[in-house]
């Protein structure tokens, strides 16, 4: 054997070996196509199907930065203790919240089952009149959480004393003369006839020190009218606690694309609302007639110069002649992102100074700066 033929053979062998080595190499697999997030136009916008369910998913929230001034209690000041001699200084309030809201929808034999979460996440000082008032983080609130099938609502939610009849306008402080509880547990049940009429009847459980003190619940019942114009709507709330009965009702009138207004009143009983000062100073009020006396009206409206600016107003006054007002101007500089200016104003009637705001004199002003982007 020579050299060459060595040589020709050593060549064969090793083809031979890779061969065998390619004929054994592991084949990959072909990827799988990606599940990708499909939209669902169902609900409106923002909803997306959960991966591999039938239920629309939207997530949102906002963030939000206040800058209050004025008297303490009723509206933004704050006082704070000098950090050199201890004095008690006049300060700024200041609140920064992050809230994270979650919807979801999907159809079923028995109707549209919902969710609705709303989680509240608050960093800032507090404008009560406190000695050291430095920043702190406030905690964890959860605002909203409930399940809707159909017409049937149960979870956490604002009472139906409220949130049927509409709030008291378009202002940021929209309770210097309060007209009502909110936070509270639910059973309740909505009717809509499709025709511009509904209906509420809600079971509640109130909150705090007006929360129900037996087996037997809060009742609400509302009926509304809704129409091109505006809307015509009344409720009622039955207080177990305390065996009174509180009404609100209400006229909206659009009066053009620009303007709308409101105006509601409010009538309660209070024999038997005695509460002690240092539950609610001032006494007299439940989880639904919380102003002063037996009847209150708030009114107010809102007038949008343009697509990005509108201008809001609330006057309201009760039989304890307490009179508050706040107006605003809110612009929205990019959508999504929108800045209010407001002032406010309180006048304490015949309850005791310090009254259920917290506000230390009979006059009193204030005003707050509000930067919010929701998303």
């Amino acid at each position: 054997m020579n050299i060459k033929s060595l040589l020709l053979g050593s060549a064969a062998a090793l083809i031979a070996v890779s061969g065998a080595r390619a004929a054994d190499a592991v084949t990959v697999a072909e990827p799988e196509p990606a599940e990708y997030v499909k939209i669902c136009d169902v609900y409106g916008a923002g909803y997306f199907y959960i991966p591999g369910t039938e239920t629309c998913l939207r997530i949102g929230g906002y963030v939000r930065y206040d800058i209050g001034v004025g008297d303490i209690g009723s509206f933004d000041g704050a006082i704070t203790a000098d950090r050199e001699d201890g004095d008690a200084n006049h300060t700024y309030y200041k609140n920064a919240r992050f809230t994270l809201k979650t919807w979801t929808g999907q159809e079923t034999e028995l109707g549209t089952l919902k969710t609705y979460t709303e989680t509240r996440f608050n960093f800032g000082n507090t404008n009560g009149a406190i000695v050291d008032n430095g920043a702190f983080g406030k905690g964890v609130s959860l605002n909203f959480a409930w399940i809707q099938l159909g017409g049937l609502r149960v979870g956490k939610d604002e009472s139906a004393f409220d949130t049927f009849i509409g709030y008291a306008g378009n202002v940021i402080q929209d309770t210097l003369v309060p007209y009502g509880g909110f936070d509270t547990n639910v059973v309740q049940y909505y009717f809509d006839a499709g025709n511009g009429f509904s209906a509420v009847v809600s079971l509640e459980e109130g909150s705090g020190y007006y929360s129900i003190d037996s087996y037997v619940p809060n009742v609400v019942g509302g009926v509304k009218w809704t129409q091109g114009w505006g809307a015509i709507t009344g409720v009622v709330a039955y207080e177990s606690a305390y065996e009174e009965v509180a009404g609100k009702v209400r006229l909206d009138v659009n009066v053009n694309d620009a303007l709308s207004l409101f105006i509601m009143g409010g009538y309660g009983s209070d024999d038997n609302l005695s509460d002690p000062t240092w539950v609610r100073p001032g006494g007299g009020r439940g989880f639904y007639k919380q102003w002063s006396g037996n009847w209150a009206v708030w009114g107010g409206g809102t007038y949008k110069f343009n697509e990005k600016a509108s201008f809001n107003a609330q006057l309201s006054y009760d039989e304890g002649k307490n009179f508050g007002a706040a107006a605003n101007v809110a612009y929205t500089l990019v959508p999504g992102f929108t800045v209010t200016a407001e002032v406010d104003y309180l006048h304490v009637g015949s309850d005791t100074v310090s009254n259920w705001t917290g506000a230390d004199k009979e006059n009193s002003w204030g005003g707050m700066l509000r930067f919010q982007r929701d998303f």
